[in-house]
């Protein structure tokens, strides 16, 4: 007689930061308990494990900016109810530019905050202009909006640490940093307390009869569903072919580093601080040699984006610091046996880094002993906005893509697909994260014109 398979009302593909807010949020907005979270490693083992667990609300598009106000507000809500387990801190986030009055930027703030901008966005152009820093890394000592700072001496005083050449900082003040793991960890107690279970298995086929059959483990066992969510995080366009779909997503693999800063050269009260301006390596002519012989390295001599950020790491009172630069535009394969880890990626980071906090030159070629350099694959569409909602399968639902801004942005991903799932009604912005928005033309030609896709 053959065993009945083990059966469930949701099956959530996938145990990353995004797949478990999909389960908390079904069972503390809608009562739905019966949930099997399926993943083939351990629950926020993969991509979610590499976070750079900083968090903000501002984006180049007023619905990415609606959708990370949301995300913030439940991350509040979290910190309140856990006694800040999150370590949720508020230091914001400071975009600093060489340009003087970057008229480009400032639109995108405009834009980003649309009829609210007026009154989140504050201009200062000389000391003494009403800029406050940030005195407190606590989450509720900091005020909201963006702070415009238009006077080179006005940043040195506040900035002492950045290079004399940044004429503008955007100060975002609504963000921060939070640890991932302890928000993954308080969701997942929440929904075992509830009844929900993880099921440490690989998904590798889904069948839709009168209900979902997945195939764990290569067919020794199986999962019968009545709904399933892909929250697959890298695996989400796979896990989408296997319900016959095809979506726009393609992993790139992007990489950090993390070092004990003996030397001293991130203050412990610098925001998470980003170069916004592209450049070109400072190479010798023996290195540009050995470069431009090597396919992988030619390219480090081309003139190279924006986007390199660092940030004090463990608190007030830690001692290591995390830099980052998003600059790989090449898909991989997250099913890889090996990351693609570029061991010139180290060096270079560093080299960047130093243009705009001079004093991390001292690590360039020497890093602490104990210095991590990992990596984690962005899920991202062309335009770089989120999938969440319905598929075009009847009973599936996804929430995926979250390119880089899947910790951040988990809370309200997973509440909105959640509340798809139990059939109520979505906030107003989320309707531009299904699928539908590929048949508006006029949408995507303008989300994939926008000069800022956010990523950083």
């Amino acid at each position: 007689m053959t065993e009945a398979p083990e059966s469930t009302d949701i099956a959530i593909i996938g145990a990353g930061i995004v797949g478990i807010a999909v389960a908390y949020y079904l069972v503390v907005d809608h009562g739905l308990t019966n949930i099997v979270l399926v993943d083939a490693g351990d629950p926020m083992g993969m991509t979610s494990a590499q976070s750079g667990e900083n968090y903000r609300n501002w984006w180049p598009h007023p619905v990415m900016t609606a959708f990370t106000d949301h995300a913030t507000d439940l991350l509040e809500q979290i910190a309140r109810a856990s006694d800040n387990r999150i370590h949720m801190t508020r230091r914001g986030y400071a975009l600093a530019t060489r340009r003087a009055a970057p008229e480009d930027l400032i639109q995108e703030l405009q834009g980003g905050y649309g009829d609210a901008a007026a009154g989140r966005i504050r201009f200062h152009e000389s000391a003494g202009a009403g800029y406050q820093p940030a005195t407190s890394s606590e989450w509720t000592a900091a005020p909201d909006g963006v702070d415009v700072l238009l006077d080179r001496a006005l940043i040195q005083t506040h900035f002492p640490s950045l290079a004399p050449k940044v004429a503008t900082i955007l100060h975002i003040r609504r963000a921060g940093d939070m640890s991932g793991q302890q928000l993954g960890q308080f969701m997942l107690e929440a929904i075992r307390a509830a009844g929900g279970k993880v099921r440490r298995a690989a998904v590798t086929g889904i069948d839709r009869g009168t209900a979902f059959t997945l195939a764990l483990d290569g067919g020794t066992s199986n999962l019968r569903a009545d709904r399933v969510v892909n929250a697959a995080g890298p695996f989400f366009a796979q896990v989408a072919a296997m319900l016959g779909e095809t979506l726009p997503v393609t992993c790139v693999f992007q990489q950090k580093i993390s070092f004990e800063d003996r030397e001293g050269a991130i203050p412990r009260s610098l925001p998470f601080t980003i170069d916004l301006d592209e450049l070109e390596l400072p190479w010798t002519e023996d290195e540009r040699a050995e470069l431009a012989a090597d396919p992988a390295g030619a390219t480090l001599l081309q003139p190279m984006p924006g986007g390199i950020h660092r940030r004090p790491d463990g608190g007030d009172g830690g001692r290591w610091i995390k830099l980052g630069w998003a600059y790989n535009t090449t898909p991989s394969d997250p099913g890889a046996a090996e990351p693609p880890i570029d061991p010139y990626f180290p060096d270079v980071l560093l080299r960047a880094a130093s243009r705009l906090s001079p004093a991390l030159s001292a690590y360039i070629g020497r890093l602490p002993r104990g210095a991590r350099h990992y990596g984690g694959y962005y899920a991202m569409t062309p335009e770089n906005w989120p999938l969440i909602g319905r598929m075009q399968t009847p009973g599936a639902f996804m929430a995926g893509a979250l390119s880089g801004f899947g910790t951040m942005s988990a809370t309200a991903a997973g509440a909105i697909c959640a509340a798809a799932v139990a059939g109520v009604v979505l906030p107003g912005y989320a309707t531009g994260f299904g699928l539908g928005r590929y048949d508006d033309p006029v949408m995507v030609a303008a989300l994939r014109g926008q000069a800022s896709r956010s990523k950083l």
